[in-house]
């Protein structure tokens, strides 16, 4: 080194350069982190919602949960007859709804105050909307049932400056930091009035930090008390002041800081502290409420309401006084306010965990957004849940199963216990109302609905009768439901031996008409009806259903041998109940961003895979199987209503099923054991009363429907003749296909009505 380099002057100035140097990049390098993490603040994770509540004539307001539910959407009961925004009052022969507004998929529901009046029956007569205008229906704001949290459990809500009450802004300023709009990070005043404070008491009784500075602690640094820490916060407050204005720093603040605990979750924020204490928005907060939040900032442990009430009031009443004080609010407000009792939401139990359903959403919106989105994102996911619907469903699996093993004792297993699954769909519009995986989430969060895979037995024979039925509007096609069925000892040959079905009483009838097949569900018959209408029809049928799963040509293909899950069966079915339109399956029916906008509508878009009248066929075989086949059960235990259904077992029944569908719902029920053990009973036994009793549940008893006959139906008197004796029957045809004549002795030749020939 030359000796111009060696000159202490030349060295110092080396190194105060490199000091400055190695200074700004890392005044760089922290504005980018700080900067970065500031831009994190507006995350917020996406939020689940159950379908809105509909409220229209003829419905039981009692029978249908609705003062539940307006109790878990946060609606005040009031004395009335005047009721606001989010409340509701009941009378005798009334209720009077202060319908809230509401963002939703389908557009703005607009809220006001709605008039129900009940007839004789308690039920709606009359619905009367603003200016007394008769109304077909009211929608109100659905429930939350999840939240994609994350990994660090921190949970909150957006709130847009602009959309926060001026009367919180107020309380927040006046509590934390009135001078906050005319400094820059820090309020030396406010720092030197607490240091006085602290002297005078002896003790911390005031920290002096701004609102910045409380922000920038607690996104960027850690609780310890220090000097060193005290200056950090200090730098960074100064930071963000440079980068920010003032707007949008108090924006983060609202939405950011610290407010409660919920198990192990975090609540941050104003917005959700506002729905975790009283079940609402922050709009329809009173000033005490408002208040109560405010004061809650400085410690949300010693200030909650939850834990101490007194503590709470006290400290509520303090920011009142501030405000008064400062004329933030008049004379007649501050004593209406201190003189309100401190209300906060109850803890509601849960009517449902829905946690099968939200594993299900999760799954299919993570692979459409990815997972980082829906823990940031904030989007407000509207599904087709129904919330009644599915907890009716939750509890019965869980008692229905508890009764059983206590019936059946060998059925009781602790290791791996008896479960079942139940889907629920709306079948012209597809959308999914219920789905339960299993009987306790908790214990075992796999979904049996949607996961396991399982021979679906008998329950696939209307498929079956489809395929053949949807012939007979074809050149040759003959197949109708009085057609006759050979129901005889039946063998196939192959390398692995002998084949030998049976029917599920091990009785042969000789002859049977299609309808009796199905209706009594006979494994024989439907393996000739299968043979004849080909294999490869078959299978078509199922995939126009919607049926996805492999399914093989082979003979027993028909009697169920493959595997599939609950979920798909019921999609099938479901076409059957729209009158052979098949419509995409629905969960989620629209999404909105964090606040509000629409951003995706799924649309409806049905497919006519059949036409009504060959679908009608199967409907109405399978009416016969509710009324007096294998389905008959359902009347025994005093169903009713209009019910297509078709139970379901395999061999040595080891599945048991129910799948069917009433006007307006297309339901399916699987029971068993994980491990494929012998239950022993048939679905009859086991699926079909937990079908039932949600049934029983759901369909109004003297409301329900009748499935609708379509056109080209006719319903005619024939004659048939089985096993050498002629009957005259009335059934249902598609038009122009009920044979002339049926028996010997009327056509004198060969009989129309047996099995055609393959060719």
């Amino acid at each position: 080194m030359t000796g111009r380099w060696r000159s202490p002057r030349r060295i110092a100035a080396l190194l105060v350069g490199a000091g400055l140097l190695a200074a700004a990049f890392g005044a760089i390098r922290l504005d980018r982190h700080v900067e970065a993490r500031f831009q994190r603040l507006g995350e917020a994770p996406s939020r689940l919602y159950a379908r809105p509540f509909v409220v229209r004539p003829g419905m039981d307001p009692l029978e249908t949960g609705l003062a539940v539910h307006l109790g878990r959407v946060g609606y005040r009961l009031v004395p009335g007859p005047d009721v606001g925004h989010g409340e509701f009052a009941v009378r005798r022969d009334r209720w009077i709804l202060g319908v809230r507004p509401f963002a939703h998929a389908r557009g703005a529901q607009p809220g006001g105050t709605f008039l129900a009046t009940l007839g004789p029956a308690g039920r709606i007569a009359t619905l009367l909307g603003p200016g007394a205008r008769p109304v077909d229906r009211v929608w109100i704001e659905p429930v939350e049932i999840g939240a994609f949290l994350g990994p660090e459990q921190r949970d909150s809500m957006p709130l847009r400056l602009a959309d926060a009450p001026p009367r919180l802004v107020d309380a927040v300023l006046v509590t934390e930091d009135r001078r906050f709009f005319e400094h820059r990070g820090i309020d030396l005043w406010r720092i030197l009035g607490a240091a006085l404070a602290n002297l005078r008491s002896g003790r911390i009784a005031e920290g002096g930090s701004t609102i910045t500075q409380q922000l920038v602690r607690s996104v960027y640094l850690s609780r310890e008390r220090t000097v060193w820490r005290k200056l950090q916060e200090i730098a960074l407050a100064l930071l963000v002041e440079l980068r920010h204005d003032k707007e949008k720093i108090l924006e983060a603040y609202l939405n950011h800081i610290y407010m409660a605990q919920r198990g192990g979750v975090s609540i941050h924020g104003f917005a959700l502290a506002s729905r975790h204490f009283f079940g609402r928005g922050v709009e329809d907060l009173s000033l005490a409420d408002l208040a109560l939040l405010a004061g809650m900032v400085q410690a949300p442990s010693r200030y909650s309401p939850e834990r101490d009430a007194a503590a709470a009031k006290e400290r509520r009443d303090l920011v009142l006084r501030l405000l008064r004080e400062t004329d933030r609010i008049d004379a007649t407000e501050y004593d209406v306010a201190r003189e309100s009792p401190l209300v906060v939401r109850p803890v509601l139990p849960d009517v449902t965990s829905a946690s099968y359903f939200v594993d299900f959403l999760h799954r299919e919106l993570a692979d459409r957004f990815g997972e980082a989105a829906l823990t940031r994102e904030g989007f407000v996911i509207q599904t087709s849940l129904d919330l009644r619907l599915q907890a009716l469903a939750e509890g019965i699996v869980r008692d229905r199963l508890e009764r059983t093993e206590r019936y059946y004792l060998s059925l009781r297993r602790e290791e791996s216990p008896l479960q079942a699954a139940m889907v629920v769909l709306e079948p012209r519009t597809g959308q999914l109302l219920v789905l339960v995986g299993g009987r306790d989430y908790q214990r075992s969060p796999f979904n049996r609905a949607v996961s396991a895979r399982r021979q679906p037995g008998s329950s696939f024979k209307p498929i079956v009768a489809l395929a053949a039925l949807s012939q007979a509007a074809e050149p040759g096609g003959r197949m109708t439901l009085a057609s006759v069925l050979p129901d005889e000892p039946f063998q196939q040959r192959g390398s692995w031996g002998v084949w030998s079905p049976v029917n599920h009483d091990d009785r042969f009838r000789g002859e049977v008409t299609l309808r009796e097949a199905l209706e009594q569900s006979l494994n024989v018959p439907f393996l000739h009806l299968a043979e004849t209408t080909g294999l490869a029809r078959v299978i078509a049928t199922a995939r126009r259903l919607g049926v996805e799963s492999p399914l093989q040509p082979v003979l027993s293909m028909p009697l169920g041998s493959f595997e599939l899950s609950p979920l798909e069966i019921t999609r099938a079915y479901a076409t059957l109940a729209a009158e052979g339109a098949r419509v995409p399956l629905r969960s989620v029916l629209g999404i909105l961003d964090r606040y509000g906008e629409p951003i995706e509508v799924e649309p409806v878009r049905p497919l006519q895979v059949f036409s009504p009248a060959e679908v009608y066929l199967v409907t109405s075989a399978l009416q016969g199987a509710a009324d007096r086949g294998t389905a008959a059960n359902a009347r025994f235990l005093g169903y009713r209503g209009a019910l297509a259904a078709k139970t379901g077992s395999t061999d040595d029944f080891r599945d048991a099923w129910f799948v069917g569908y009433t006007p307006e719902l297309t339901l399916g029920v699987w029971a068993g054991f994980d491990d494929n053990r012998r239950i022993g009973l048939p679905g009859s036994a086991l699926a079909l009363p937990l079908a039932i009793d949600f049934l029983s549940g759901v369909v109004e008893r003297d409301r329900s429907r009748h499935f609708r006959r379509p056109a080209g139906v006719e319903r005619r008197r024939i004659r048939i003749e089985k096993a050498g004796v002629c009957r005259s029957v009335i059934d249902v045809f598609l038009r122009g296909t009920a044979p002339l004549t049926e028996c010997e002795s009327d056509a004198g030749a060969g009989r129309s009505s047996t099995l055609p020939s393959k060719g």
